[in-house]
């Protein structure tokens, strides 16, 4: 048995009050990569890109607009968008307030093309 590893949230996050940051775990042995997610601005959000693997979206405060493909889906706390490996996708702030998410890639590592 390998031993577990104990991530600390310095580590991982861009900032010690706020849930924003990311965490690939491909060196830790494990085949999941996370962004943690969070944006007062109203609008804000990751631009057009896409993955070579699927990504779900647990939305864990505040409303969003995603983009995932040809289709608009507004999500709000406590829903969860899956965005299929390949196909295009974004989302943005729908406020008021904070949105917060956390992004869960089905990878050790990220690997993301930008198309915006």
């Amino acid at each position: 048995m390998t031993k577990p590893h104990l991530i600390d949230r310095e580590q991982w996050a861009d900032k010690p009050d706020v849930w924003k940051g990311e965490f690939e775990g491909g060196i830790y042995g494990a085949d999941v990569s996370i962004v943690f997610y969070t944006t007062d601005k109203i609008g804000g959000g990751p631009k057009l890109h896409r993955h070579p693997y699927a990504e779900t979206f647990i939305i864990r405060a505040g409303r969003a607009l995603f983009t995932v493909g040809d289709q608009t889906i507004e999500a709000h706390a406590g829903q969860i968008v899956v965005a299929p490996a390949n196909v295009p996708h974004k989302f943005a702030n729908l406020g008021p307030g904070r949105l917060e998410t956390t992004d869960i890639h089905v990878s050790g590592a990220f690997s993301t093309e930008w198309l915006e």
